[in-house]
């Protein structure tokens, strides 16, 4: 009996040790192949390697540490080349028609709501790539005025107000259907 219960040790430990070792070469694993970025992440990534790509390419390149909210604003107006939004200028006869009817040559921007998630992710990425938030130049108060006039500008421009969207409130129904269970005093 008692050499039986020195084999049990035995083949306890050895049990015990591979699987301490399969574990170990599952966290080996684990740090080699990263998990996948999320779409948010990626777009994040590729948004802040975009504006480095920007501000190198300037004239004189601006390092990241000098970089200011004008510096962003010059890269929104940049994008514009690249958007695929109508804007109609107020001379246009389609301006204020939420659905023109005709062509017009009215030039082609960003639409606000896609420069105010690039402004949020670059603002994220700003912070988790070591800058401080108080010197974050995608937090200024020269961006969010930028976007509200962008927001209306191209609100009056289609003819649609922006209405901010109201956050659904939670109503707790009072019911009296337990309270003829309950004697009153």
């Amino acid at each position: 009996m008692s050499s039986n219960k020195g084999k049990e040790v035995a083949e306890g430990s050895s049990s015990r040790s591979s699987t301490i070792a399969t574990a170990a070469v599952a966290a080996a694993s684990d740090q080699q192949s990263p998990a996948p970025l999320s779409r948010y992440e990626s777009q994040k990534r590729r948004d802040w390697n975009t504006f480095g790509q920007y501000l190198r390419n300037q004239r004189p390149p601006v390092a990241l540490s000098q970089c200011n909210s004008n510096h962003v604003l010059d890269f929104l107006r940049y994008l514009d080349q690249f958007g695929k939004t109508k804007v109609h200028l107020q001379g246009c006869v389609f301006f204020g028609q939420p659905e023109p009817p005709g062509p017009c040559s009215c030039p082609l921007k960003q639409a606000w709501g896609s420069l105010d998630a690039l402004i949020g992710r670059l603002r994220a990425a700003y912070e988790e790539n070591g800058g401080l938030p108080e010197t974050n130049p995608f937090a200024s108060g020269a961006i969010r005025i930028y976007l509200r006039e962008v927001r209306d500008s191209q609100a009056k421009a289609r003819g649609i107000p922006y209405k901010k969207k109201k956050k659904k409130r939670m109503t707790v129904k009072a019911t009296n259907d337990h309270s003829s269970n309950f004697p009153m005093q």
